[in-house]
């Protein structure tokens, strides 16, 4: 399985930004697809995963109401769009994945198959 994210920049605080992730490869049909993101001298942190086929997500506290996670199974494709942003949403965002599902918060410790990630920074 390989992830490729798309769509990181440089954006002012509360614009918007929206996440593309592809997978491809064996076993790519059906994974579970999320977000994490780190951010400089910080550890890994989960931000929504979406279940295959799709309906259930799960956000963390920080995006809540903020960003939201959505898939397109045709195309392998898992979205982040990203609205009012801020200066902490800085970081580099990696695309990540699991063939099983894993109900809640994924720690980085679950996640099967990563990407390499995108940097998104929130700047005035």
């Amino acid at each position: 399985v390989q992830l490729q994210a798309f769509g990181g920049g440089m954006v002012q605080p509360g614009d918007s930004l929206r996440l593309s992730c592809v997978a491809s490869g064996r076993a790519s049909n059906n994974l579970h697809l999320g977000w994490f993101r780190q951010a400089p001298g910080m550890e890994r942190e989960f931000v929504a995963v979406m279940k295959w086929p799709g309906g259930l997500r799960s956000y963390s506290d920080s995006v809540k109401n903020r960003f939201t996670i959505s898939r397109d199974n045709a195309k392998k494709t898992v979205y982040l769009q990203m609205n009012s942003l801020k200066a902490e949403d800085t970081a580099v965002y990696y695309c990540a994945a699991r063939t099983s599902w894993y109900a809640g918060a994924w720690s980085a410790g679950v996640v099967s198959y990563w990407g390499k990630g995108t940097q998104v920074t929130v700047s005035s």
